[in-house]
């Protein structure tokens, strides 16, 4: 179960040691300096996933340093990707300097100097993911070139890494502790071919570790087009890089086949609007085509066959008479 932290919690004379033990207690020790009222309100969320800590800060501007003396006294070998849901900040590692805003990513070793300044937003968001340096198959001085440099989470490997650690940030108690194991998995698979890439260091990846990422990034791509009717094997396959044989051999491997994992993800999608009281007065053929089932009889078994009620039905039981 994740762990909550409120420095609200703590008597106001003590409230940015409190924070600062905090901080050392969740992620490693920082060097901490509000820019705020004594009485400033800050959050902690923090909770395990595999070898992973997701720790979500939410809170006032503040410096964190992390400084050599502290790296002397506490030395785990860690690293951190960062990604900001919300406000913006500035990550400087050895020399360089990355602005963030929502959704953006940057890699920071834990064992090297590093400096945060979160200003200008009086209720900053982030969230932090540690993990051990040996996750990353790639020679550290190779890794060292790509701290504090920006990911943009609009694009490529940005917005996959963004997309799951808010996931994971958001669902970690939803999981047990296999799924948060897979989940975890997924996410370093994912990093370790990312970062390669700029590094020309794909030959030190296993296959393995490329072919789950890949298909991380395949149901990625899925995800965000469900709605499109057209979507396809071949469309998919090309988008790519890969023939659709293989493609297919992807998801055999995983007991599933590509049209089974669209349909899945379109019904569970059907399935959530289904269940919003904001949606209620919208018909379900609408929001079987909103998620590219345009066929609506056909949605209609394929629903039951997954649920045991046709849409209409299982959108009454569970709002009750007056949804359509």
């Amino acid at each position: 179960m994740s762990i909550v932290i409120r420095a609200e919690d703590e008597p106001v004379p003590t409230r940015l040691e409190y924070l600062r033990h905090a901080v050392r207690d969740t992620i490693v020790p920082f060097d901490v300096r509000i820019d705020a009222e004594p009485d400033f309100s800050s959050r902690i969320v923090t909770g395990a996933a595999g070898m992973l800590h997701v720790t979500t800060v939410t809170g006032p501007s503040l410096v964190a340093a992390r400084t050599s003396r502290l790296i002397r006294r506490s030395d785990a070998e860690l690293f951190k990707i960062d990604v900001q849901t919300r406000g913006q900040s500035l990550f400087q590692q050895d020399g360089r300097e990355a602005v963030l805003r929502p959704g953006d990513v940057t890699l920071v070793n834990l064992s090297r100097p590093s400096r945060l300044v979160c200003a200008g937003d009086p209720d900053q968001e982030m969230v932090a993911v540690k993990f051990p340096r040996a996750l990353l198959p790639l020679p550290s001085e190779d890794l060292n070139r790509l701290t504090a440099v920006r990911i943009d989470g609009r694009h490529g490997l940005g917005t996959l890494v963004s997309s799951l650690v808010v996931h994971l940030h958001r669902h970690l108690d939803d999981y047990d502790a296999a799924d948060r194991v897979r989940l975890s998995a997924a996410l370093t698979d994912l990093l370790a071919v990312g970062l390669a890439g700029p590094l020309d260091r794909g030959a030190l990846i296993p296959p393995d570790t490329q072919r789950r990422a890949l298909l991380v990034r395949i149901r990625g791509f899925i995800d965000r087009r469900l709605g499109d009717p057209r979507l396809s094997p071949g469309q998919i396959a090309a988008a790519h890089h890969i023939s659709t044989r293989y493609l297919h051999k992807l998801f055999a491997a995983e007991g599933t086949t590509v049209a089974g994992s669209i349909r899945t993800r379109r019904l569970d999608r059907c399935r959530r609007d289904l269940l919003d009281q904001a949606l209620q007065a919208r018909p379900v053929h609408a929001i079987a085509a909103r998620w590219g089932l345009m066929d609506a009889q056909h949605f209609s078994r394929a629903f039951r066959a997954v649920y045991g009620l046709p849409p209409a039905e299982y959108r009454r039981l569970h709002l009750g008479p007056a949804a359509g």
